[in-house]
């Protein structure tokens, strides 16, 4: 076991010299594989939040390793003025399993979707002249921490502090197809939404609202967005989320189990949408660099045909159903929600003191909206690790 004061020496260096922009607990991970992570100090945890829906193949995955070390090798970086083998095989993938014909790489879901802005609105102008550029997105969604994407988010919480906000967004209640419709007029050129609001605390469509979305946007010839960054690429049990509701957007944005902890975003979009975005029009230096998109194609290589969508479901629903046990003996639970393996449990109290006793006792697991404890653990999971986390919850809500 490593030195006992090893956590606290890297909490205090972290402490002293990172901005406070995080309110992480008193412990520095440093070892992974699967599910499970160890601290400095040699404990271990059984992982449930999976890098915030990123890890979808686990922790040290082989499929990572072995694809990292091969490209390594060969190329890292070159910008996006050259053309390169990865990135157009991993764009191939993507258009392939997918509704779209188009693929532009960048680093991170924000930027994915500051990308899905810009082509809405640039596309919207060159088709209809100046005026028509706002952009409808839901209360209680997430779309990233820049200026424009923290703009479009329907959270009043995360825009404390950073007025003048960027002009051109209305907000409307999720699953509300009325108050929808009641928004649009002549400046909308977009809506934009989160197939399940992750962050916003598990929030599912109904089951028809997705293809009602889509016919309002038919109707008013509107572009369609849908953000998959956290629910997309299995987590649901299929390779997207909107999958499950029988429609597609016309644009989409992907990431954080795209690279499986590698940092890469995606925006995609269909043909007619493709030739807004003409040389010059949006670039990046970093984004979809030959190391990246060489991972990621493994990445979503083994997602296919690995097994690992079909595990995501069998999971999910062996994990829902042993969490509505525990509702019936827990009257704190009020809801269980999700689908595949991102399981909202919400609470009539809140939840942080029932994640800080699951991390005591070895269990990584977080909050969202206050009261809502979000499950997002690797599409590896097991009976074993779901049964584990369970006889741990049914403990801490006695407690508690």
């Amino acid at each position: 076991m490593n030195n006992p004061s090893q956590n606290h020496n890297t909490v205090e260096l972290a402490d002293k010299y990172l901005f406070p922009t995080y309110k992480r607990p008193p412990f520095a991970l440093i070892r992974g594989e699967g599910c499970r992570v160890w601290d400095e100090d040699g404990k271990e945890y059984v992982d449930f939040v999976g890098g915030i829906a990123v890890c979808a193949l686990g922790h040290s995955s082989p499929v990572v390793t072995r694809a990292l070390e091969e490209q390594s090798r060969k190329l890292v970086h070159v910008s996006n003025l050259y053309y390169t083998r990865p990135q157009a095989e991993l764009a191939q993938l993507l258009v392939e399993n997918s509704f779209a014909d188009r693929v532009f790489f960048c680093n991170s879901g924000a930027e994915a979707n500051e990308a899905a802005i810009k082509l809405a609105r640039r596309y919207s102008k060159e088709k209809f002249g100046s005026g028509r550029h706002a952009i409808i997105s839901m209360t209680g969604s997430f779309h990233g921490r820049t200026m424009a994407t923290l703009s479009a988010t329907g959270q009043e919480k995360i825009q404390i502090g950073y007025d003048p906000l960027l002009t051109g967004f209305k907000f409307v209640p999720f699953n509300d197809l009325d108050g929808l419709k009641e928004a649009i007029d002549e400046s909308v050129c977009a809506v934009m939404l989160e197939p399940i609001q992750g962050e916003g605390g598990v929030v599912c469509p109904a089951p028809d609202y997705l293809k009602g979305v889509k016919a309002v946007c038919s109707e008013h010839d509107l572009i369609l967005i849908f953000d998959e960054v956290q629910v997309g690429m299995g987590r649901t049990g299929k390779l997207f989320a909107h999958e499950h509701y029988g429609t597609t957007p016309h644009i989409m944005t992907l990431a954080k189990a795209l690279g499986n902890g590698l940092p890469i975003g995606a925006m995609l979009s269909i043909e007619e949408m493709s030739s807004a975005f003409g040389p010059g029009s949006h670039a990046t230096t970093f984004g979809g660099t030959p190391l990246v998109t060489a991972v990621s194609k493994a990445v979503l290589t083994s997602i296919l045909k690995d097994g690992w969508l079909d595990n995501c479901l069998e999971m999910g629903d062996y994990f829902r159903s042993r969490l509505g046990k525990l509702q019936k003996k827990h009257p704190t639970i009020k809801d269980i929600r999700g689908l595949g393996l991102i399981i909202g449990v919400e609470l009539d109290k809140p939840g942080a003191p029932i994640v800080d006793a699951c991390r005591e006792k070895g269990f990584l697991i977080n909050c969202a909206q206050e009261k809502v404890l979000r499950f997002v653990p690797p599409l590896t999971i097991g009976k074993a690790e779901i049964d584990g986390l369970c006889e741990i919850l049914d403990e801490v809500l006695d407690d508690k």
